[in-house]
């Protein structure tokens, strides 16, 4: 019998949740945020409307600009097809999500290198903002664009799942984290993550779609005849808009994502534990 109990109590406490004193206690730390829209042209308008959306959102959550890096090629609000110039929208109806939306990167300057997230020095002594975090901070990171087998597509090149998980294994090492929560929209999105990111360095990734199939884009819009939004970050969007982020936790988001699809098999992976904590914690 008292081997019996002393099993219990190891099992028990093998599988408790890691951060649970994390549940009740305030984050102290500074929150930093990264969006990022891969595509361009205007067919692919909803990556960047889903981008300018979610800025709205976080900073209306009290996150300061100054710790947001938003990344979009800017060629929608002045392009000759838009039917409402300088307006960009992201649902049927819906309101302008563009104004104010910072330039911090455009154009060109959308690129794979993950010098941004990792806070480069050289880019921050030009002006540029980075994420210039420490080992109490959390990170958060929204990249949405096309997406095939180990890899997601930038408007120029390509980000390979390789060189993305050595990135986080880095700034882990460089202590540049406390938490970094990752949301990716991309076919295949699944493949970047499945087989090389640990489960050990405190990194929790969700995508819209498992390693083989497609993600899917939704709400088309006869005015402006594209697709203004997808079904996987259409969800988080009404997660972080609607819901109450003290309350709700990353698995509950998560798990809204998954009862959202029409087709795809959104995915979650890495430390599995960080999506008890409150999104609150990692968007304000």
């Amino acid at each position: 019998m008292k081997v019996f109990i002393i099993l219990a109590v190891l099992y028990v406490t093998a599988n408790a949740v890691p951060f649970a004193h994390e549940l009740a206690e305030p984050f102290n730390g500074t929150n930093w945020v990264v969006l990022c829209a891969g595509g361009y042209t205007w067919s692919n308008y909803r990556h960047q409307s889903n981008v300018y959306h979610a800025y709205q959102i976080i900073k209306a959550h009290g996150i300061p600009e100054s710790n947001i890096v938003v990344m979009h090629y800017d060629d929608l609000a002045q392009n000759k097809e838009n039917p409402t110039p300088g307006i960009v929208v992201n649902t049927l109806g819906g309101p302008d999500v563009y104004k104010g939306v910072p330039k911090d990167y455009t154009g060109t300057e959308v690129t794979p290198e993950a010098t941004v997230l990792k806070g480069d020095k050289s880019l921050a002594q030009n002006g540029k903002k980075v994420v210039n975090s420490g080992p109490n901070d959390h990170i958060y990171v929204y990249f949405i664009d096309h997406g095939a087998p180990d890899l997601i597509a930038f408007p120029h090149k390509y980000l390979y799942s390789k060189d993305l998980n050595g990135a986080f294994k880095e700034m882990h090492q460089a202590k540049k984290y406390a938490k970094l929560v990752v949301n990716i929209e991309a076919c295949n999105s699944g493949s970047m993550f499945e087989k090389p990111l640990p489960k050990d360095i405190n990194v929790y990734v969700t995508t819209s779609a498992n390693p083989q199939e497609s993600s899917y884009a939704k709400d088309y819009d006869n005015l402006r005849h594209t697709y203004l939004g997808d079904y996987y970050s259409g969800a988080w969007l009404e997660v972080i808009e609607k819901q109450d982020l003290t309350k709700e936790t990353l698995e509950q988001s998560y798990k809204y994502t998954v009862s959202s699809q029409n087709k795809s098999h959104p995915q979650q992976y890495g430390t599995l534990a960080i999506n008890k904590l409150t999104v609150s914690q990692f968007l304000g």
